[in-house]
């Protein structure tokens, strides 16, 4: 039993494939790209929505197609357990990111950003529909193409 806990764990803290930590980084290369940044605030070893979040949609093949034409992801990750905390710069430029979108604390968080840091659009929690969640993306960078 104990295995499949640490498994399970461990899985969860692997960094979401095609996601980036870097802020900076992902919003020059959605400028080179021409693409949006998805902003993810979640609590990878702690929060329930977050980690269903994870599995149900950013996991799914229909999110995969979608993002990698239209966004680049940034994961901002805030977990609780001491085997699993983050490198100090990473935890500060996660602070940077909470302070200025997401001040209410609020996981999970998804923020649509422009190449240049500006908010298009966000959702507080888990989506009840990860089709219109998608749909919503899709609308908004198709708008600004």
């Amino acid at each position: 039993m104990k295995s499949i806990i640490i498994l399970v764990a461990s899985v969860l803290l692997v960094p979401f494939a095609g996601w980036q930590t870097n802020f900076e980084k992902a919003k020059e290369n959605a400028r080179q790209q021409h693409k949006l940044v998805l902003l993810n605030f979640s609590g990878s070893d702690w929060c329930g929505p977050c980690i269903k979040m994870r599995k149900d949609i950013f996991d799914s093949q229909a999110f995969t197609a979608m993002a990698d034409s239209l966004l680049v992801l940034v994961n901002a990750d805030f977990p609780r357990n001491k085997k699993n905390q983050l490198s100090k710069e990473l935890q500060q430029q996660n602070d940077q990111l909470a302070d200025k979108y997401n001040q209410q604390g609020i996981f999970p968080l998804t923020v649509l950003l422009d190449e240049n840091g500006k908010m298009l659009k966000q959702w507080h929690g888990l989506p009840k529909d990860a089709n219109g969640f998608m749909e919503d993306i899709k609308n908004i960078a198709h708008a600004r193409k």
